[in-house]
Protein backbone atom coordinates (compact mmCIF):
# COMPACT_ATOMS: atom_id res chain seq x y z
CA UNK A 1 0.00 0.00 0.00
CA UNK A 2 1.45 3.25 -0.78
CA UNK A 3 1.88 5.97 1.55
CA UNK A 4 -1.27 8.28 -0.11
CA UNK A 5 -3.30 5.16 -0.01
CA UNK A 6 -2.10 4.76 3.37
CA UNK A 7 -3.12 8.37 4.32
CA UNK A 8 -6.41 8.53 2.70
CA UNK A 9 -7.28 5.78 4.21
CA UNK A 10 -6.56 6.61 7.75
CA UNK A 11 -8.63 9.89 6.93
CA UNK A 12 -11.86 8.16 6.05
CA UNK A 13 -11.33 6.28 9.21
CA UNK A 14 -11.30 9.64 11.51
CA UNK A 15 -14.08 11.17 9.31
CA UNK A 16 -16.09 8.28 10.04
CA UNK A 17 -15.02 8.50 13.63
CA UNK A 18 -15.97 11.96 13.99
CA UNK A 19 -19.03 11.50 11.57
CA UNK A 20 -20.45 8.71 14.67
CA UNK A 21 -19.36 10.53 17.52
CA UNK A 22 -21.39 13.66 16.00
CA UNK A 23 -24.51 11.31 15.53
CA UNK A 24 -24.22 10.58 19.39
CA UNK A 25 -24.27 14.08 20.17
CA UNK A 26 -27.20 14.58 17.76
CA UNK A 27 -29.17 11.51 19.37
CA UNK A 28 -29.35 12.28 23.02
CA UNK A 29 -29.90 15.76 25.08
CA UNK A 30 -28.26 16.50 28.44
CA UNK A 31 -31.13 13.98 30.05
CA UNK A 32 -30.00 10.87 28.08
CA UNK A 33 -33.06 10.98 26.13
CA UNK A 34 -33.20 10.58 22.31
CA UNK A 35 -33.97 13.65 20.80
CA UNK A 36 -36.81 13.95 18.26
CA UNK A 37 -34.33 15.38 15.46
CA UNK A 38 -32.69 12.15 15.76
CA UNK A 39 -36.08 9.98 15.92
CA UNK A 40 -36.81 11.83 12.57
CA UNK A 41 -33.42 11.10 10.61
CA UNK A 42 -34.71 7.28 11.74
CA UNK A 43 -37.71 7.54 10.32
CA UNK A 44 -36.74 9.35 7.16
CA UNK A 45 -34.34 7.00 6.41
CA UNK A 46 -36.79 4.06 6.91
CA UNK A 47 -38.95 6.29 4.38
CA UNK A 48 -36.67 6.87 1.51
CA UNK A 49 -35.35 3.28 2.09
CA UNK A 50 -31.53 4.10 2.41
CA UNK A 51 -30.38 1.16 4.56
CA UNK A 52 -26.96 2.37 4.99
CA UNK A 53 -28.07 5.74 6.59
CA UNK A 54 -30.34 3.76 8.67
CA UNK A 55 -27.74 1.18 9.82
CA UNK A 56 -25.28 4.03 10.65
CA UNK A 57 -27.95 5.90 12.68
CA UNK A 58 -28.25 2.63 14.70
CA UNK A 59 -24.89 1.77 14.96
CA UNK A 60 -24.47 5.04 16.46
CA UNK A 61 -26.92 3.80 19.61
CA UNK A 62 -26.88 2.04 22.66
CA UNK A 63 -28.93 -1.18 22.80
CA UNK A 64 -30.82 0.55 25.38
CA UNK A 65 -31.25 4.00 23.42
CA UNK A 66 -32.14 1.46 20.80
CA UNK A 67 -34.80 0.02 22.59
CA UNK A 68 -35.91 3.22 23.64
CA UNK A 69 -36.32 4.54 19.69
CA UNK A 70 -39.02 0.94 19.07
CA UNK A 71 -41.00 3.07 21.76
CA UNK A 72 -41.07 5.79 19.33
CA UNK A 73 -41.60 4.20 16.26
CA UNK A 74 -44.93 2.72 14.48
CA UNK A 75 -45.15 -1.14 14.23
CA UNK A 76 -44.19 -0.69 10.39
CA UNK A 77 -40.94 1.65 11.42
CA UNK A 78 -40.34 -1.66 14.22
CA UNK A 79 -40.13 -4.06 11.27
CA UNK A 80 -37.74 -2.12 8.95
CA UNK A 81 -34.94 -1.52 12.41
CA UNK A 82 -35.13 -5.21 12.86
CA UNK A 83 -34.11 -5.85 9.28
CA UNK A 84 -30.47 -4.22 9.97
CA UNK A 85 -29.93 -5.62 13.37
CA UNK A 86 -27.38 -8.53 13.51
CA UNK A 87 -28.44 -11.27 16.27
CA UNK A 88 -25.84 -10.07 18.88
CA UNK A 89 -27.28 -6.29 18.23
CA UNK A 90 -30.91 -8.17 18.13
CA UNK A 91 -30.17 -9.57 21.63
CA UNK A 92 -28.84 -6.98 23.74
CA UNK A 93 -31.90 -4.52 22.62
CA UNK A 94 -34.39 -7.49 23.19
CA UNK A 95 -33.72 -7.63 26.70
CA UNK A 96 -34.10 -4.05 26.91
CA UNK A 97 -37.55 -3.30 25.38
CA UNK A 98 -40.93 -2.21 27.32
CA UNK A 99 -42.61 -5.33 27.64
CA UNK A 100 -45.45 -4.76 25.27
CA UNK A 101 -42.97 -3.56 22.29
CA UNK A 102 -40.77 -7.30 23.14
CA UNK A 103 -43.81 -9.58 23.08
CA UNK A 104 -44.28 -8.05 19.12
CA UNK A 105 -41.26 -7.73 18.33
CA UNK A 106 -40.90 -11.58 19.08
CA UNK A 107 -43.46 -12.45 17.38
CA UNK A 108 -42.13 -10.48 14.43
CA UNK A 109 -38.62 -11.94 14.43
CA UNK A 110 -38.08 -15.44 12.19
CA UNK A 111 -37.53 -17.96 14.62
CA UNK A 112 -33.94 -19.50 13.53
CA UNK A 113 -33.15 -15.34 13.58
CA UNK A 114 -34.37 -15.24 17.26
CA UNK A 115 -32.44 -18.80 18.58
CA UNK A 116 -29.44 -16.86 16.81
CA UNK A 117 -29.84 -14.16 18.96
CA UNK A 118 -31.04 -16.07 22.18
CA UNK A 119 -27.53 -18.30 21.62
CA UNK A 120 -25.83 -14.72 22.71
CA UNK A 121 -27.52 -13.90 25.90
CA UNK A 122 -26.67 -15.40 29.26
CA UNK A 123 -29.40 -17.98 30.08
CA UNK A 124 -31.56 -16.49 32.63
CA UNK A 125 -32.27 -13.47 30.16
CA UNK A 126 -32.96 -16.21 27.18
CA UNK A 127 -35.13 -18.34 29.58
CA UNK A 128 -37.25 -14.19 30.72
CA UNK A 129 -37.31 -14.09 26.42
CA UNK A 130 -38.53 -17.36 25.70
CA UNK A 131 -41.04 -17.28 28.53
CA UNK A 132 -42.88 -14.53 26.44
CA UNK A 133 -43.27 -16.20 23.36
CA UNK A 134 -46.53 -17.96 22.33
CA UNK A 135 -46.31 -22.18 22.72
CA UNK A 136 -46.18 -22.77 18.92
CA UNK A 137 -42.49 -19.96 18.74
CA UNK A 138 -41.35 -21.22 21.80
CA UNK A 139 -41.08 -24.64 20.18
CA UNK A 140 -39.59 -23.85 16.93
CA UNK A 141 -37.19 -21.65 18.25
CA UNK A 142 -36.09 -23.81 21.27
CA UNK A 143 -35.80 -26.52 18.25
CA UNK A 144 -33.68 -24.36 16.07
CA UNK A 145 -30.95 -23.67 19.70
CA UNK A 146 -28.14 -25.98 20.36
CA UNK A 147 -28.70 -28.66 22.64
CA UNK A 148 -26.81 -26.89 25.22
CA UNK A 149 -28.06 -23.59 25.27
CA UNK A 150 -31.63 -25.39 24.64
CA UNK A 151 -31.12 -27.59 27.87
CA UNK A 152 -30.51 -24.52 30.05
CA UNK A 153 -33.11 -22.35 28.73
CA UNK A 154 -36.03 -24.86 29.66
CA UNK A 155 -34.33 -25.96 32.81
CA UNK A 156 -35.24 -22.04 34.14
CA UNK A 157 -38.38 -22.29 32.66
CA UNK A 158 -39.60 -25.59 35.09
CA UNK A 159 -39.02 -23.12 37.95
CA UNK A 160 -41.67 -20.77 39.31
CA UNK A 161 -41.80 -17.17 38.46
CA UNK A 162 -40.12 -14.72 40.50
CA UNK A 163 -37.73 -17.37 42.15
CA UNK A 164 -34.38 -17.56 42.36
CA UNK A 165 -34.13 -20.56 39.69
CA UNK A 166 -35.94 -18.04 37.23
CA UNK A 167 -33.56 -15.26 38.31
CA UNK A 168 -30.39 -16.72 38.01
CA UNK A 169 -27.69 -17.82 35.08
CA UNK A 170 -26.72 -21.20 34.63
CA UNK A 171 -23.08 -20.14 33.67
CA UNK A 172 -21.12 -19.83 36.48
CA UNK A 173 -17.45 -20.14 37.16
CA UNK A 174 -16.40 -22.51 40.24
CA UNK A 175 -12.76 -24.27 41.03
CA UNK A 176 -12.51 -27.44 43.53
CA UNK A 177 -10.81 -26.13 46.91
CA UNK A 178 -7.71 -28.15 46.67
CA UNK A 179 -6.93 -26.32 43.74
CA UNK A 180 -4.33 -23.45 43.93
CA UNK A 181 -4.35 -19.82 42.52
CA UNK A 182 -1.91 -20.66 39.49
CA UNK A 183 -3.60 -23.90 38.61
CA UNK A 184 -7.15 -22.05 38.78
CA UNK A 185 -6.19 -18.95 36.95
CA UNK A 186 -4.57 -21.45 34.06
CA UNK A 187 -7.42 -23.52 33.35
CA UNK A 188 -9.58 -20.02 32.90
CA UNK A 189 -6.96 -18.84 30.33
CA UNK A 190 -7.42 -22.40 28.61
CA UNK A 191 -11.16 -22.59 29.12
CA UNK A 192 -11.52 -18.75 28.22
CA UNK A 193 -14.59 -19.43 26.06
CA UNK A 194 -16.64 -21.81 28.08
CA UNK A 195 -16.57 -18.36 30.90
CA UNK A 196 -19.62 -16.22 31.10
CA UNK A 197 -18.96 -13.02 30.10
CA UNK A 198 -19.09 -11.27 32.72
CA UNK A 199 -17.96 -12.57 36.43
CA UNK A 200 -17.24 -11.27 39.83
CA UNK A 201 -16.40 -14.11 42.05
CA UNK A 202 -14.98 -17.80 41.55
CA UNK A 203 -16.89 -20.32 43.29
CA UNK A 204 -14.97 -23.27 45.81
CA UNK A 205 -17.08 -26.42 45.70
CA UNK A 206 -16.63 -29.27 47.87
CA UNK A 207 -16.36 -33.17 46.12
CA UNK A 208 -20.47 -33.08 46.13
CA UNK A 209 -20.43 -29.74 44.30
CA UNK A 210 -21.17 -27.51 47.08
CA UNK A 211 -20.04 -24.00 48.25
CA UNK A 212 -17.97 -23.85 50.51
CA UNK A 213 -16.55 -20.46 49.61
CA UNK A 214 -16.15 -17.63 47.60
CA UNK A 215 -13.06 -15.70 46.26
CA UNK A 216 -13.69 -12.49 44.52
CA UNK A 217 -11.86 -12.17 41.48
CA UNK A 218 -10.00 -8.90 42.22
CA UNK A 219 -8.18 -11.14 45.11
CA UNK A 220 -7.70 -13.87 42.78
CA UNK A 221 -5.97 -11.66 40.96
CA UNK A 222 -3.51 -9.93 43.69
CA UNK A 223 -2.41 -13.47 45.47
CA UNK A 224 0.26 -15.67 45.22
CA UNK A 225 -0.01 -18.23 42.37
CA UNK A 226 0.71 -21.38 44.98
CA UNK A 227 -1.81 -20.26 47.65
CA UNK A 228 -4.54 -22.80 48.03
CA UNK A 229 -8.06 -21.25 47.33
CA UNK A 230 -8.82 -23.28 50.47
CA UNK A 231 -6.88 -20.58 52.38
CA UNK A 232 -7.88 -17.12 50.89
CA UNK A 233 -11.75 -18.15 50.06
CA UNK A 234 -14.60 -16.09 51.41
CA UNK A 235 -17.69 -17.41 52.99
CA UNK A 236 -20.94 -17.29 50.52
CA UNK A 237 -24.33 -16.72 51.56
CA UNK A 238 -26.35 -19.04 49.53
CA UNK A 239 -29.63 -18.52 47.54
CA UNK A 240 -31.87 -21.48 47.61
CA UNK A 241 -33.04 -22.01 44.40
CA UNK A 242 -36.80 -22.04 45.23
CA UNK A 243 -36.20 -18.15 47.26
CA UNK A 244 -38.65 -15.64 46.18
CA UNK A 245 -36.99 -12.91 43.97
CA UNK A 246 -37.60 -10.10 46.45
CA UNK A 247 -35.95 -11.85 49.51
CA UNK A 248 -33.37 -12.56 47.46
CA UNK A 249 -33.05 -8.56 46.43
CA UNK A 250 -33.06 -8.25 50.24
CA UNK A 251 -29.77 -10.72 51.03
CA UNK A 252 -28.39 -8.28 48.47
CA UNK A 253 -29.40 -5.69 49.77
CA UNK A 254 -28.11 -6.10 53.72
CA UNK A 255 -24.87 -7.56 52.89
CA UNK A 256 -23.95 -5.50 49.73
CA UNK A 257 -23.62 -8.66 47.44
CA UNK A 258 -22.36 -8.29 44.01
CA UNK A 259 -23.04 -11.96 43.29
CA UNK A 260 -24.10 -15.20 45.26
CA UNK A 261 -24.64 -18.88 44.57
CA UNK A 262 -27.65 -20.51 43.85
CA UNK A 263 -27.96 -24.00 45.58
CA UNK A 264 -30.68 -26.50 45.03
CA UNK A 265 -32.56 -28.38 47.87
CA UNK A 266 -29.33 -30.56 48.86
CA UNK A 267 -26.76 -28.08 48.16
CA UNK A 268 -25.43 -27.89 44.61
CA UNK A 269 -24.45 -25.49 43.27
CA UNK A 270 -26.70 -24.69 39.85
CA UNK A 271 -26.17 -21.16 39.14
CA UNK A 272 -25.61 -17.83 40.28
CA UNK A 273 -27.32 -14.65 40.69
CA UNK A 274 -25.37 -10.83 40.10
CA UNK A 275 -26.08 -7.83 41.07
CA UNK A 276 -27.11 -6.33 37.58
CA UNK A 277 -30.72 -9.10 37.74
CA UNK A 278 -31.04 -7.56 41.48
CA UNK A 279 -30.86 -4.05 40.31
CA UNK A 280 -33.84 -5.06 37.91
CA UNK A 281 -35.77 -7.10 40.34
CA UNK A 282 -35.60 -3.74 42.58
CA UNK A 283 -36.82 -1.26 39.84
CA UNK A 284 -39.98 -3.78 38.75
CA UNK A 285 -41.16 -4.43 42.69
CA UNK A 286 -40.65 -0.49 43.29
CA UNK A 287 -42.67 0.22 40.20
CA UNK A 288 -45.21 -2.42 41.04
CA UNK A 289 -45.65 -0.79 44.64
CA UNK A 290 -45.90 2.91 43.38
CA UNK A 291 -48.30 1.90 40.94
CA UNK A 292 -50.34 -0.57 43.21
CA UNK A 293 -50.17 2.74 46.26
CA UNK A 294 -52.10 3.94 43.37
CA UNK A 295 -54.69 1.37 42.26
CA UNK A 296 -52.58 1.68 39.11
CA UNK A 297 -51.18 -1.86 37.81
CA UNK A 298 -50.20 -0.63 34.53
CA UNK A 299 -48.42 2.00 33.30
CA UNK A 300 -46.90 0.66 29.98
CA UNK A 301 -46.86 3.58 27.63
CA UNK A 302 -48.11 1.34 24.99
CA UNK A 303 -50.52 -0.82 27.17
CA UNK A 304 -53.80 -0.53 25.36
CA UNK A 305 -56.69 1.34 27.23
CA UNK A 306 -59.08 -1.96 27.88
CA UNK A 307 -56.34 -3.27 29.93
CA UNK A 308 -56.08 0.18 31.87
CA UNK A 309 -59.41 0.40 31.97
CA UNK A 310 -59.47 -3.32 33.95
CA UNK A 311 -56.82 -2.73 35.92
CA UNK A 312 -57.73 0.54 37.39
CA UNK A 313 -62.05 0.55 37.74
CA UNK A 314 -61.85 -2.39 40.77
CA UNK A 315 -60.49 -0.03 42.49
CA UNK A 316 -62.27 3.05 41.55
CA UNK A 317 -65.49 0.80 42.24
CA UNK A 318 -64.14 0.08 45.57
CA UNK A 319 -63.35 3.38 46.44
CA UNK A 320 -67.23 4.66 45.39
CA UNK A 321 -68.46 2.30 47.85
CA UNK A 322 -66.24 3.43 50.94
CA UNK A 323 -67.32 7.08 49.84
CA UNK A 324 -70.48 6.22 49.80
CA UNK A 325 -70.43 4.85 53.22
CA UNK A 326 -68.07 7.89 54.05
CA UNK A 327 -71.26 10.58 52.84
CA UNK A 328 -73.79 8.54 54.88
CA UNK A 329 -72.26 10.33 57.80
CA UNK A 330 -73.53 13.80 55.72
CA UNK A 331 -76.82 12.71 55.91
CA UNK A 332 -76.94 11.80 59.29
CA UNK A 333 -76.23 15.57 59.62
CA UNK A 334 -78.38 16.90 57.21
CA UNK A 335 -80.18 18.97 59.49
CA UNK A 336 -77.33 20.42 61.32
CA UNK A 337 -75.83 22.23 57.97
CA UNK A 338 -79.26 23.35 57.22
CA UNK A 339 -78.87 25.42 60.61
CA UNK A 340 -75.19 26.14 59.93
CA UNK A 341 -74.22 26.07 55.96
CA UNK A 342 -70.94 26.84 57.39
CA UNK A 343 -70.20 23.13 57.82
CA UNK A 344 -70.83 22.54 54.72
CA UNK A 345 -68.11 24.72 53.55
CA UNK A 346 -65.18 23.38 55.88
CA UNK A 347 -66.18 19.42 56.93
CA UNK A 348 -63.87 18.76 53.26
CA UNK A 349 -60.94 20.70 54.38
CA UNK A 350 -60.60 18.61 57.49
CA UNK A 351 -61.23 15.10 55.42
CA UNK A 352 -58.32 16.31 52.77
CA UNK A 353 -56.17 17.23 55.27
CA UNK A 354 -56.86 14.14 57.25
CA UNK A 355 -56.14 12.46 54.07
CA UNK A 356 -52.97 13.76 53.35
CA UNK A 357 -51.41 12.62 56.32
CA UNK A 358 -53.03 8.86 56.53
CA UNK A 359 -51.19 8.61 53.05
CA UNK A 360 -47.41 10.13 54.17
CA UNK A 361 -47.91 7.45 57.12
CA UNK A 362 -48.64 4.94 54.39
CA UNK A 363 -46.29 5.39 52.31
CA UNK A 364 -43.87 5.39 54.91
CA UNK A 365 -44.99 2.46 56.65
CA UNK A 366 -45.47 0.32 53.06
CA UNK A 367 -41.93 0.47 52.35
CA UNK A 368 -40.99 -0.37 56.03
CA UNK A 369 -42.45 -3.33 55.08
CA UNK A 370 -40.84 -3.57 51.73
CA UNK A 371 -37.56 -3.15 52.96
CA UNK A 372 -37.96 -5.21 56.01
CA UNK A 373 -37.43 -2.36 58.20
CA UNK A 374 -40.66 -3.03 59.56
CA UNK A 375 -41.48 -6.16 61.10
CA UNK A 376 -43.39 -7.64 63.88
CA UNK A 377 -40.35 -6.75 66.21
CA UNK A 378 -40.97 -3.06 66.41
CA UNK A 379 -44.54 -3.08 64.43
CA UNK A 380 -45.64 -1.28 68.09
CA UNK A 381 -43.32 1.20 68.58
CA UNK A 382 -43.51 2.31 64.95
CA UNK A 383 -47.37 2.47 65.34
CA UNK A 384 -46.99 4.44 68.66
CA UNK A 385 -44.37 6.91 66.79
CA UNK A 386 -47.00 7.69 63.98
CA UNK A 387 -50.23 8.23 66.60
CA UNK A 388 -47.47 11.13 68.28
CA UNK A 389 -46.63 12.52 64.82
CA UNK A 390 -50.20 12.77 64.10
CA UNK A 391 -51.44 13.67 67.23
CA UNK A 392 -48.56 16.66 66.96
CA UNK A 393 -49.42 17.59 63.63
CA UNK A 394 -52.85 17.63 64.59
CA UNK A 395 -52.49 20.12 67.37
CA UNK A 396 -50.07 22.48 65.09
CA UNK A 397 -52.13 22.79 62.35
CA UNK A 398 -55.39 22.84 64.39
CA UNK A 399 -54.11 25.94 66.01
CA UNK A 400 -52.80 27.44 62.48
CA UNK A 401 -55.97 27.21 60.74
CA UNK A 402 -58.33 27.79 63.75
CA UNK A 403 -57.00 31.30 63.58
CA UNK A 404 -57.90 31.36 59.91
CA UNK A 405 -61.60 30.15 60.46
CA UNK A 406 -62.09 32.71 63.14
CA UNK A 407 -60.66 35.67 61.31
CA UNK A 408 -63.22 34.19 58.23
CA UNK A 409 -66.25 33.59 60.18
CA UNK A 410 -65.52 35.43 63.66
CA UNK A 411 -67.06 32.41 65.79
CA UNK A 412 -64.59 30.99 68.16
CA UNK A 413 -66.87 28.12 69.26
CA UNK A 414 -66.81 26.89 64.98
CA UNK A 415 -62.44 27.22 65.28
CA UNK A 416 -62.54 25.63 68.21
CA UNK A 417 -65.17 22.45 66.45
CA UNK A 418 -62.56 22.84 63.41
CA UNK A 419 -59.62 22.46 65.12
CA UNK A 420 -60.97 19.71 67.45
CA UNK A 421 -62.33 17.70 64.15
CA UNK A 422 -58.59 18.20 62.49
CA UNK A 423 -56.88 16.79 65.78
CA UNK A 424 -58.85 13.58 65.94
CA UNK A 425 -58.92 13.27 62.02
CA UNK A 426 -54.86 13.74 61.89
CA UNK A 427 -54.80 11.46 64.44
CA UNK A 428 -56.75 8.58 62.71
CA UNK A 429 -55.00 9.14 60.18
CA UNK A 430 -51.64 8.15 61.44
CA UNK A 431 -52.97 5.55 63.48
CA UNK A 432 -54.74 3.79 59.82
CA UNK A 433 -52.25 4.47 57.56
CA UNK A 434 -49.47 2.54 60.27
CA UNK A 435 -52.42 -0.16 61.08
CA UNK A 436 -53.70 -1.03 58.16
CA UNK A 437 -50.52 -2.05 55.99
CA UNK A 438 -49.11 -3.86 59.22
CA UNK A 439 -53.26 -6.02 59.32
CA UNK A 440 -52.89 -6.69 55.36
CA UNK A 441 -49.39 -8.13 55.69
CA UNK A 442 -50.56 -10.08 58.26
CA UNK A 443 -53.43 -11.82 56.54
CA UNK A 444 -51.21 -12.37 53.64
CA UNK A 445 -52.27 -9.95 51.06
CA UNK A 446 -50.27 -6.95 49.52
CA UNK A 447 -50.03 -4.05 51.49
CA UNK A 448 -49.10 -1.86 48.85
CA UNK A 449 -52.22 -3.11 46.64
CA UNK A 450 -55.68 -1.85 48.86
CA UNK A 451 -54.44 -0.13 52.13
CA UNK A 452 -54.95 3.14 50.10
CA UNK A 453 -58.80 2.29 49.95
CA UNK A 454 -59.25 1.92 53.11
CA UNK A 455 -57.15 4.63 54.68
CA UNK A 456 -58.81 6.73 53.00
CA UNK A 457 -62.19 5.59 54.05
CA UNK A 458 -60.97 5.43 57.76
CA UNK A 459 -59.99 9.58 57.01
CA UNK A 460 -63.14 10.52 55.15
CA UNK A 461 -65.19 8.91 57.67
CA UNK A 462 -63.75 10.29 60.58
CA UNK A 463 -63.29 13.78 59.71
CA UNK A 464 -67.13 13.88 58.44
CA UNK A 465 -68.40 12.19 62.03
CA UNK A 466 -65.81 14.26 63.94
CA UNK A 467 -66.24 17.53 62.22
CA UNK A 468 -70.00 17.31 62.02
CA UNK A 469 -70.47 15.45 65.47
CA UNK A 470 -68.20 18.32 67.47
CA UNK A 471 -70.13 21.10 65.81
CA UNK A 472 -73.46 19.54 66.35
CA UNK A 473 -72.58 19.83 70.29
CA UNK A 474 -70.90 22.95 70.73
CA UNK A 475 -72.38 24.77 68.52
CA UNK A 476 -76.15 23.51 68.09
Amino acid sequence: MSRETADLSEAEDRARVDAEEDLEDLALGDDYALTPEFVAMVVDAADRGDAERLRELLAALHPADVADLMGFLSSDYRDEVLLHLDPEALAEILSELDTEIREEVLETVAPATLAKALEELDSDDAADLVDDLEDDKRAAVLAAMPETERAAIESSLAYEDETAGRLMQREVVWAPQFWTVGQTIDHFRREAEDLPELFFDVYVVDPSHRPVGAVPVSHLLRSRRDAPLAQIMEPVSEIPVLMDQEEVAYIFDKYHLISAPVVEPGGRLVGQITVDDIMAVIQEESEEDILALAGVSNADRNANVLDMVKARLPWLLINTLTAAIAASVIRAFEGEILKLVTLAMLMPIVASLGGNAGTQTLAVAVRGLASKELSAVNSAQTVFREMAVGLSNGVALAAVTGVVVFLLFHDPRLSLAFGLALIVNLFVASLAGALVPLALERMGRDPAVSSSVFVTFATDFTGFFAFLGIAALILL
